[in-house]
């Protein structure tokens, strides 16, 4: 018997996938599963990315400033001076 109910495209597409072989229903939810990881691991790897750029930044901060330290050492130390 023709059924005279009219399914929308979305309703049809998971009556389809409950009533028929679940391989693709799977197939569908591990693909979702796995792009959400990708999501996350590309949104902790910038914010990773850019704490290395500012740490590196600090680094270059701080070695000039150690640098300085080490030739005011030297300049205060030097015998001439005194």
């Amino acid at each position: 018997m023709i059924s005279n109910q009219r399914h929308g495209l979305v309703g049809a597409i998971i009556s389809d996938l409950l009533r028929n072989d679940k391989v693709p229903l799977i197939l569908l939810v591990a693909v979702l599963v796995s792009a959400v990881f990708v999501v996350t691991t590309v949104h902790y790897t910038r914010l990773l990315t850019a704490e290395r750029e500012q740490l590196i930044l600090e680094q270059a901060t701080l070695d000039i400033e150690w640098r300085n330290l080490i030739l005011e050492e030297n300049s205060l130390g030097d015998l001439r001076r005194i």
